[in-house]
């Protein structure tokens, strides 16, 4: 089975509530499906974000996509953004150490 990764581009000027909402959910939350979450943030504008999300799989992803505790979360999210969120959906061709 092919693995699965979700880039989430935005721009905010709310890191620290971004932040501490995504926090919350993982920890509140229903279990998380994805297997790795690494937040970054764009060395040349600082209020850009990339968040990279592994999944198992695209259907893990899409099934994790649907959860009503998902929905509610990017929403919040996204009231918090000056740009984005915009979503790049990946299949995993390689990875390599």
């Amino acid at each position: 089975m092919m693995s699965f990764v979700q880039i989430v581009e935005y721009e905010t000027d709310h890191a620290e509530e971004i932040d501490a909402k995504m926090r919350d959910g993982i920890e509140s939350g229903p279990p998380m499906t994805f297997t790795r979450l690494t937040h970054t943030q764009d060395r040349g504008n600082p209020n850009r974000y990339l968040d990279i999300v592994e999944f198992p799989s695209y259907d893990v992803a899409m099934a994790n996509s649907s959860r009503p505790e998902t929905d509610q979360l990017a929403k919040e999210m996204a009231s918090l953004c000056t740009s984005g969120p915009h979503f790049y959906d990946l299949d995993v061709i390689m990875t390599m150490p």
